[in-house]
């Protein structure tokens, strides 16, 4: 007979690093590349202040986007505020 050893199946909660969880982790980490990437062209095109500010703000737009995002919910939802009222063009038989 061969040994059967338990099955490690997780917490069964979305991966958390930093405040950022499940696939905003992903956006986080991409904004921190695109910030760096786009300092680093605008840095050399230009001069190393105009570099490091963009690299900065880009990452700190980047970050807030991705946190306000997060606020939404883990999957896009549509959320309609008000009251709907549903017409029926049901017409009676005769």
């Amino acid at each position: 007979m061969a040994k059967q050893f338990p099955i490690y199946k997780g917490l069964q909660k979305p991966l958390i690093y930093r405040g950022f969880q499940g696939k905003f982790i992903g956006w986080g980490i991409s904004s921190l590349i695109i910030g760096v990437v786009l300092g680093g062209v605008i840095g050399s095109l230009t001069s190393m202040i105009a570099g490091g500010v963009i690299t900065i703000s880009a990452i700190v737009i980047g970050l807030l986007f991705t946190s306000q995002q997060q606020k939404k919910g883990l999957h896009s939802k549509t959320r309609h505020v008000g009251v709907f009222q549903i017409a029926t063009s049901l017409k009676p038989k005769k």
